[in-house]
């Protein structure tokens, strides 16, 4: 299929289909994800040398991925890239991957900045106050952050409501009747950890509650670090009668944690766990079945390269910024409170 049999087929002009396929930001968003979903239905793929000869571009974005021992590369990793991956795929474009083996991101930036590799990166896991944002506009290269940061400079952005989803679940918990719940949070420095635990203090705070700092904790993503903190919190008086957990995998070793001390999870303990939607690890296959706030990180990931080319096509960054709202799926994991507890 040829451009103009595809502006053909949905009554546009093929000058309309090719800004809409390359991202140029005058193009509304309903149009761009019609021709999109209209290219790939009807298998229709850019000619991608004619595209580059003609706007000079490289064809390629780059993502900087740190793999020290510290550090977070995982299944929650793993499923982002397969979003952007899938959704570049459709433009015959490709992924740099930089591999980074300290904390430094910087220099792996203007090197890519320096060789025109890239068109544009994306930044993932920014802290609070994260510096790589006033490094990447002095580069002038072009780059989308999967999260938020704190800062006047200028970027785009896709987050989820972390703060929301966290208060809601928090105030759900409460109203079961549970009054000492445990937070087993992500690293403290990250974002999204520090909107989770400001949703889960705002929740407390607005029911007349007071947090337990021994009952808060964070670390890696991982179903280890749930299980330590997990142990931790039940050895506490009074122990936590319901859980909030900021991953499935972290969820996995809360659950563990809590066989360990004898008790059963959906009776004498709740626990409500963050979902990314892995196709592995499905909440509704769990037993008991997990209760959850949901949000895809694979449809993240997807929706990051939209913005990214948006960006590239000359989109400016402070017109480009998305909140998405997290979903509260409630299932077995969750019980009111037992007073024998």
């Amino acid at each position: 299929m040829k451009l103009k049999d595809l502006a053909s087929e949905l009554g546009l002009s093929p000058t309309t289909v090719s800004r809409a396929l390359n991202g140029f930001p005058e193009v509304s968003e309903i149009t761009r994800r019609r021709v999109s979903e209209a290219a790939l239905r009807l298998g229709y793929r850019a000619n991608s040398n004619a595209r580059r000869l003609a706007t000079g571009q490289s064809g390629a974005i780059g993502i900087v991925l740190p793999l020290g021992p510290a550090q977070n590369f995982g299944p929650h990793t793993s499923e982002f890239l397969s979003g952007l991956g899938e959704r570049l795929a459709q433009f015959e474009l490709d992924i740099v991957v930089a591999p980074l083996d300290d904390d430094d991101e910087m220099p792996v930036y203007t090197r890519l900045a320096a060789s025109k590799r890239v068109d544009g990166v994306v930044l993932l896991s920014p802290s609070v106050k994260d510096p790589r944002i006033a490094g990447l506009n002095a580069l002038r290269l072009p780059f989308v952050l999967h999260g938020r940061t704190e800062t006047d400079l200028p970027h785009a952005w896709l987050d989820i409501d972390n703060i929301g989803a966290f208060h809601r679940a928090t105030s759900h918990l409460i109203d079961l009747g549970h009054r000492h719940i445990a937070l087993v949070n992500g690293p403290p420095h990250q974002t999204f950890a520090a909107h989770r635990e400001r949703g889960y203090r705002e929740a407390m705070l607005e029911r007349g509650l007071v947090s337990n700092p021994a009952l808060i904790g964070g670390g890696r993503l991982t179903d280890e670090s749930g299980f330590r903190l997990a142990q931790r919190f039940l050895d506490q008086t009074p122990r936590p009668t319901a859980f909030l957990a900021s991953s499935m995998m972290t969820a996995l070793g809360v659950f563990r944690a809590i066989r360990s001390a004898g008790l059963e999870l959906g009776r004498d303990i709740s626990m409500i766990a963050h979902d990314d939607v892995f196709p592995y690890l499905n909440a509704d296959n769990m037993v008991p079945t997990m209760s959850t706030t949901r949000s895809s990180i694979r449809a993240a990931g997807a929706r990051s390269a939209d913005l990214l080319l948006q960006m590239i096509a000359g989109k400016p960054p402070e017109e480009i910024g998305e909140l998405w709202p997290v979903e509260l799926v409630l299932r077995e994991s969750t019980a009111a409170m037992r007073h024998t507890a």
